[in-house]
């Protein structure tokens, strides 16, 4: 790589730089105190997530995090349990938060696929005896990280709304890449959170933004969901020049996702032609790509450190398996140096 050259960056589609638009809007961001009376680009921007969920109403937040365990505070008590996939963001990626603040418990369900059966969280909801937590929420992740951005049908998402509400179980949506699924399906955003009682959506992540999350539901889910922003410290000042840019990253950047999942599966298909890599390309359904490193080529750390030196950057999803995530940053071009990167490292180079 020449020393003047940026890597091309597939670690996370939270890298991305924010446009030339987004710095603008900042610099011009009407702002106000959102603690005493109100942000008002941050008012504007809470409404627009909000129409674009489909839900009455939309709070903004830091992190992807914070939206989630607003969501467990809001909806549980301390000694609950949550029902929840297995390797989901929020027992795989939060620190715990799930017990840590809440006092929650998680039943877990499903495998590395992401896959959720309806039948299967029937089965672990807990029966009203003296002897067993409640079960409180039932959550999923759209699209699923660990299983490589794979989607959850609405056929699943039905069934499981169906299995919620004849227990009267509300459901929560991590929907940090919920854009990505309404791009790769074409089903509308409110059509998919018309099943859910509250929606995180990440405004950071493959829209682009610099920061920032939404929790969205109806107004008495959110009256509770304000006190859990508060004591969870995301109620933040003039946080407008924040909410332009996410404004933007809303209006201007879902269509263009397309893209990201077009470059996804070109590479997933020219990488699964290469000796002692694994790829499963009809798992590729959006902008995640998983490899498995077979025998005789390095580990995950190995191939990340020969990567790295090449000028391309992965990340890892376990000893041989790495994770490449498309974004609006790296195009064809970069998708080209990673490719050529990964059959150097096959061929020993």
């Amino acid at each position: 790589m020449h020393p003047q050259e940026s890597p091309a960056d597939f670690r996370s589609d939270t890298v991305t730089q924010p446009s030339s638009a987004m710095r603008e809007a900042m610099a011009q961001a009407l702002v106000g105190d959102d603690v005493l009376d109100g942000d008002p680009s941050v008012q504007r921007l809470e409404r627009l997530a909000a129409q674009w969920l489909g839900k009455e109403g939309a709070l903004y937040v830091p992190s992807g995090t914070m939206a989630n365990q607003i969501a467990m505070g809001s909806w549980t008590r301390p000694g609950d349990e949550v029902v929840v996939q297995r390797y989901a963001h929020v027992t795989t990626f939060e620190a715990g938060a799930t017990g840590a603040l809440h006092g929650l418990q998680t039943m877990t369900v499903g495998d590395l696929s992401g896959s959720m059966d309806p039948s299967e969280v029937e089965e672990v909801i807990r029966p009203v005896f003296i002897h067993c937590p409640k079960t409180a929420l039932i959550c999923m992740e759209q699209t699923h990280n660990m299983a490589g951005g794979r989607i959850s049908p609405m056929s699943r998402v039905e069934g499981m709304a169906a299995v919620a509400q004849s227990h009267s179980i509300p459901m929560h949506l991590d929907g940090a890449r919920l854009a990505n699924a309404v791009v790769a399906t074409g089903i509308a955003a409110p059509e998919w959170c018309q099943h859910f009682d509250s929606v995180a959506l990440c405004l950071s992540k493959g829209l682009g933004a610099p920061v920032g999350s939404i929790i969205a539901g109806s107004e008495i889910f959110l009256e509770r969901a304000r006190v859990m922003r508060k004591r969870l410290g995301g109620w933040m000042r003039q946080a407008g020049h924040l909410a332009e840019a996410a404004r933007i990253a809303l209006e201007q950047n879902v269509p263009r996702l397309a893209e990201d999942h077009a470059l996804a599966k070109h590479l997933a298909r020219a990488l699964a032609a290469m000796p002692g890599l694994s790829v499963d390309v009809e798992a590729v359904e959006s902008n995640i790509v998983m490899v498995v490193l077979g025998d005789g080529l390095p580990d995950a750390a190995g191939a990340i450190q020969s990567l790295e030196g090449k000028g391309v950057r992965v990340s890892s999803m376990g000893p041989r398996r790495l994770r490449l995530v498309t974004h609006m940053d790296v195009g064809d071009a970069a998708g080209q140096r990673l490719l050529d990167a990964m059959k150097d490292m096959v061929e020993g180079r």
